[in-house]
């Protein structure tokens, strides 16, 4: 890298629109969507898609919710030609959608583009060419004047191949490929220079696309751009400006967003953000960011792991897991404040009388996106005890205690650290049941009991293994708690004073369990906690004090 890289690159240059609106904008209905997936997603990929994994893709925009799908470029080749001409000719396409296809500003592409619609209720075909200074000189050796040339010779193509398919709901898109680092009054006026052409109306307006082919600046760069462009357009109410950004600076979405605080009226992308280079715009991540300010996207993504399954089938790229709403990770938390946090939200969230959602760390509910609460925390060595009691009762339904979450913890940690891995439920729920529950380890194992008595004084008469003898123990206590350590102090020891009592029911019905938990100090001033499961309460109780006296 240069010391001084202000020899080789230029910043970009600020818009003159000291009197922009867009920052003052807010969000409030979605924009018109263009899935770009079929075309350039497809190009993007190493092997690209056949027939088969395009049918499915197609097939998932349309469940998605899509209406204007970009299908292809029917002038690419055969396998492009026949793919498009077969979704036309099975009627395979909802009458509520329309394709869109892509072609080059050349008479035989086009006139190939439209050979493949025939038969078409609605289609878009859309134009390019780009326009900016680079290109014009690099790329095609020619001025201002031939540029403009080559957009009005391709409209006009357009507009002649529309009118031998009158039967057609024709729509038209130009593009000035490279707005972005093109001159705005030339773009504009090679925009207009089109509309001449083809006439738009409010009632069928031509889509101007106006790309970030490559990501040059900062996103409110992009967004001046496209106020200062839906300002001096003429005829603004027969243009829908349309958005298409990449994110060579890793800022694709955000410089959508901002174009559509800007005025625009429709976003073009990919699931998932696939596309050349670092890709396009990301339209799950634009659609569920509207989402989660109250905004309806108008696309179904509440089976998001059935849309993440069928892009990486149809793409053979994964998706990374911290890709916002969409990875594997992005709703689980591994550290233990986080833990914690979340763990307080779920239970805030249910005490509430309101259904608005507020939960730390987790900008929407998994829920909604079809993904199950089971993945929201997950244990590692960096988990704290927020985490380890949520997994116990997500997975098991026991409400452990602080004092007893911080006491299971340590086990976790350490088994953790052991390991060097991530702990799953089965593993936690085995070091639980290994810590607290009844094992053959035990010294004092519960056969039988009764109680008797009255308010105040009752008496606790149990049949218990001790070191696998069996025999009979009693005590007497104010309750049955203190029965029951009665008799362990008066028959093998240790003596505990309870410092902590809690229980609760595990489900609901007839078949439901209680679990208790007590929390006991000895003679010698040491904490032990023991848990107690069963039908009963009571019973449950009297297990979780002789829990206690075990870990004692």
């Amino acid at each position: 890298m240069l010391r001084d890289p202000s020899t080789k690159y230029r910043p970009f240059p600020q818009i003159d629109l000291p009197d922009r609106q867009w920052p003052s904008k807010t969000i409030v209905t979605p924009p018109r969507w263009l899935s770009t997936d079929l075309r350039d997603g497809n190009q993007a990929l190493i092997d690209p898609m056949d027939a088969e994994k395009k049918t499915r893709f197609f097939d998932l925009l349309c469940k998605v919710g899509l209406k204007e799908i970009e299908v292809g470029f029917p002038s690419a080749g055969a396998t492009e030609f026949d793919f498009i001409s077969g979704l036309v000719k099975t009627g395979r396409i909802p009458d509520d959608v329309s394709i869109q296809v892509l072609t080059q500003s050349r008479r035989d592409l086009i006139e190939t583009s439209f050979a493949s619609l025939v038969g078409a209720k609605t289609a878009i075909v859309h134009l390019y060419n780009a326009v900016s200074p680079a290109w014009r000189k690099i790329v095609f050796g020619m001025d201002r004047a031939q540029v403009k040339q080559i957009a009005i010779d391709g409209a006009k193509v357009l507009r002649d191949e529309a009118a031998k398919q009158p039967n057609v709901r024709w729509q038209f898109e130009y593009s000035p490929e490279t707005f972005s680092t093109a001159e705005l009054e030339f773009s504009l006026e090679v925009c207009e220079a089109v509309m001449d052409v083809l006439m738009p109306t409010p009632e069928n307006p031509i889509i101007f696309n106006l790309p970030a082919t490559v990501e040059c600046a900062t996103p409110n760069i992009y967004a001046d751009q496209i106020e200062w462009f839906g300002r001096h357009i003429r005829n603004r109410d027969s243009v829908a400006i349309s958005l298409h950004t990449h994110n060579d600076r890793g800022t694709g979405v955000a410089a959508a967003e901002l174009g559509m605080m800007a005025g625009a009226d429709r976003v073009e992308g990919c699931l998932l953000g696939n596309g050349e280079r670092t890709g396009n715009c990301d339209l799950v991540t634009v659609a569920l960011n509207m989402y989660t300010q109250g905004v309806d996207p108008k696309l179904d993504l509440s089976d998001i792991d059935g849309v993440v399954n069928t892009v990486n089938y149809c793409t053979n790229i994964p998706v990374h897991p911290r890709t916002p709403y969409a990875g594997d990770l992005v709703f689980t938390a591994f550290s233990g404040s986080h833990q914690d946090a979340i763990k307080k939200g779920f239970a805030a969230q249910e005490a509430k009388n309101d259904t608005l959602w507020e939960v730390p760390y987790l900008p929407i509910d998994p829920a909604d996106l079809g993904r199950s609460y089971e993945a929201v925390i997950r244990v590692n060595s960096q988990s704290g005890k927020g985490g380890v009691a949520w997994v116990i009762e997500q997975d098991k339904g026991l409400k452990l205690p602080k004092r007893l979450q911080a006491d299971f913890s340590r086990h976790v940690q350490a088994y953790a650290d052991e390991t060097s891995r991530e702990l799953n439920a089965a593993d936690i729920w085995q070091l639980f049941e290994r810590t607290y529950l009844p094992h053959a380890d035990d010294r004092v194992e519960l056969r039988d009991y009764e109680e008797s008595g009255t308010a105040g004084q009752r008496v606790f008469i149990g049949r218990v293994a001790i070191d696998g003898e069996e025999r009979s123990i009693s005590g007497r206590g104010n309750g049955l708690i203190s029965g029951v350590i009665a008799a362990i102090a008066e028959s093998t020891g240790p003596t505990l004073d309870v410092v902590d009592y809690n229980e609760h029911a595990i489900g609901h019905g007839a078949d439901a369990q209680a679990a208790a938990y007590v929390e006991c100090r000895t003679a010698a001033g040491k904490t032990v906690f023991g848990v107690g499961m069963d039908t009963d309460i009571a019973t449950a109780s009297v297990r979780a004090v002789l829990s206690a006296a075990n870990r004692a």
